[in-house]
């Protein structure tokens, strides 16, 4: 390593790793720190919408996982389902260990180094970054929903409205449906996601309290179909909702859960992330950081605005009574929406 490398990433996960591929095949210099090594898990229902699956398909890397074709919601009892395919490419489901093992080995092959270590403590002027022992250009903060950088640097947001959390567990069982499934509760969503062929995610989102199990409860036709279906560990997430005043501080730039997340209800964190880091690329690049801010509201504001939508009505009780029923009967305006997020 030179004495001042390009670019410092902290955070090894999809969207920082995306941000340290982009800025090597550019000719930047980058290193990757994470206190946690090899293939990163998080709580996530781990489908990739089509633009996700698309833009890491032009990377050459091949991804095991599932295709999805679209999305199905369906109420809790059944009473009301609608489905809306995807035009054009499908996603895919990959377990996300599978995801963070690609992009680390072409990470690695473009000459990205990886540390295992926290950044913390930084410090920065005129002409770059230290922390974590390591001098940069330019410090990308790409270290989660909870990011300490971002706290650190004081543009950290307190969140507003009821917080949400996530809960994923994995069941050993064939898929049986090609489209991720939203079943809507009373007042919590169970997302089920084909990850494999022998594999299925199940995330369930709703507010502070109860065990997976118990959580599960409030969904009895998808409770029955995995009775007796052995499962794995239970990983968690939240609160979801995460805000930032701003997304460029001096010469440190925020990206992914860290420059800020509304929810995850339109499934979109992903295909964010990466236009994020592309766009954070690009001003880096032309040397142009400040442009960042900009760029990440022009990248970041449909899915913001679709999320926020459904999350506001999502937490009345009125209306989220009525949305099913609702997309149940005007069937194309649930497709144009699902299309939208895709």
């Amino acid at each position: 390593m030179s004495n001042q490398v390009d670019v410092l990433v902290a955070g090894a996960g999809p969207v920082g790793l995306v941000t340290a591929i982009q800025a090597a095949r550019v000719g930047l210099e980058v290193v990757v720190c994470d206190p946690r090594s090899g293939d990163l898990d998080k709580a996530c229902g781990e489908g990739l919408m089509p633009t996700a699956a698309g833009y890491l398909r032009t990377l050459d890397m091949q991804l095991t996982g599932h295709p999805i074709r679209g999305i199905t919601y369906l109420a809790s009892d059944d009473s009301h389902r609608v489905q809306a395919g995807f035009r054009g490419e499908h996603g895919m489901g990959v377990r996300r260990t599978a995801l963070s093992g690609a992009l680390a080995a072409e990470a690695a092959r473009l000459g990205v180094q990886r540390i295992e270590t926290r950044v913390d403590g930084v410090t920065q002027d005129d002409r770059g970054i230290h922390a974590a022992g390591i001098s940069a250009r330019w410090l990308v903060a790409a270290d989660g929903l909870h990011s300490g950088i971002r706290r650190g640097l004081g543009v950290d947001r307190p969140s507003t409205g009821n917080p949400r959390f996530g809960l994923r567990r994995h069941f050993a069982m064939a898929p049986w449906s090609d489209d991720v499934e939203v079943t809507w509760g009373r007042d919590a969503e169970a997302y089920v996601t084909p990850v494999g062929a022998g594999n299925v995610g199940v995330a369930i989102l709703g507010g502070r309290g109860d065990s997976f199990d118990q959580r599960l409860q409030a969904f009895p036709i998808l409770r029955e179909r995995l009775r007796g279906v052995a499962g794995g560990p239970v990983l968690g997430a939240g609160p979801l909702r995460q805000s930032s005043s701003r997304r460029v501080i001096g010469r440190v730039l925020l990206v992914g859960d860290a420059s800020g997340y509304v929810d995850a209800l339109t499934g979109e964190g992903i295909s964010v992330g990466l236009a994020q880091a592309e766009a954070l690329v690009r001003c880096l690049v032309a040397d142009r950081p400040a442009d960042y801010e900009r760029a990440w509201w022009r990248a970041t504001r449909r899915a913001r605005m679709l999320t926020l939508v459904l999350l506001t009505a999502s937490q009345r009780p009125t209306l989220r009574r009525a949305l099913l029923p609702a997309a149940s009967r005007f069937p194309f305006l649930f497709a144009a929406g699902v299309n939208a997020a895709a």
